[in-house]
């Protein structure tokens, strides 16, 4: 019988950026145990039932399909959030957007909205973090509501809401202290398309359009309808898009407009606070 620690020597992913971390989560997975439980007990042997699910796990991780979608949850923040095929995989980088909200505004009661919100991340993030706020996430696709909604039962958030909405098309008339989106950003032609975890994600959530603009500048032009007086618009955008986005920032009329850095130090989100006239 194989043991752990064998299974980890033998196991082989050559076209995953991580193999070691990816083989260590989809074992630990079929184990039912924690990633430390590897290394506690090397010489452990999983059962038949166990060995099946890791070498399924592990063809479907050979063949590019995401250690998110196989696993069926992903980390984000300081939550693990359920994923599915359906909705964009949580990333690090969309947590500066968590990060910078915390940031701009007080712990009193505000009200907050997560456009697009996928599997519930922003929105889940921030009401963790912020019992005296009230999170409303939409997004437009209804699968995708209802995984947030999941998420939000289990987490056992009472602070925030989750409604369809294709971006503001439901929001008539509601007005917020900060809206946060990570809407899709990607050109249609983006080579980047084809390649890794992103090739078995859902092109809706990631394309916007020949220049990978048109969302970006639809929330631009929508929003101010949907702030309160000094609220912010905080958006995360493509690694070369800053400029453009600070652009249509600055001639939707929002003032205090600027950029900031991921940890790879690339300008990933953008944002503007809006004064009524």
């Amino acid at each position: 019988m194989a043991t752990i620690e064998s299974l980890l020597a033998s196991a082989d992913l050559p076209d995953s950026p991580t193999p070691r971390l990816d083989v260590e989560l989809l074992l630990a997975d079929a184990l039912g145990k924690p990633r430390s439980y590897l290394r506690t007990w090397p010489e452990r042997e999983p059962d038949a039932t166990q060995l099946a699910v890791f070498q399924a796990s592990l063809a479907r991780r050979r063949a590019g399909e995401p250690v998110a979608y196989i696993l069926g949850h992903q980390g984000f923040w300081n939550l693990e959030l359920e994923v599915a095929p359906h909705t964009l995989i949580p990333r690090p980088d969309t947590e500066l957007l968590v990060e910078t909200a915390l940031a701009l505004l007080p712990a009193t009661p505000r009200a907050l909205l997560d456009l697009g919100t996928g599997t519930g991340a922003i929105a889940l993030a921030l009401a963790s973090e912020r019992p005296a706020w009230l999170l409303t996430g939409v997004d437009r696709i209804e699968q995708a509501v209802l995984l947030a909604e999941r998420n939000r039962q289990r987490l056992g958030l009472d602070n925030v809401l989750f409604s369809l909405s294709h971006w503001f098309s439901a929001l008539e008339g509601r007005r917020y202290d900060a809206i946060l989106s990570n809407p899709p950003y990607i050109r249609a032609d983006d080579c980047h398309l084809t390649q890794g975890d992103v090739r078995f994600e859902p092109g809706s959530a990631l394309v916007a359009g020949e220049d990978g603009l048109d969302d970006l500048r639809a929330i631009i032009s929508e929003a101010p309808a949907h702030l309160e007086a000094g609220g912010w618009l905080l958006l995360e955008h493509g690694f070369d898009q800053a400029e453009t986005v600070r652009t249509l920032l600055a001639a939707r009329g929002f003032a205090e407009v600027h950029s900031r850095r991921d940890l790879a130090g690339h300008e990933r989100i953008s944002l503007g606070r809006y004064d009524h006239e």
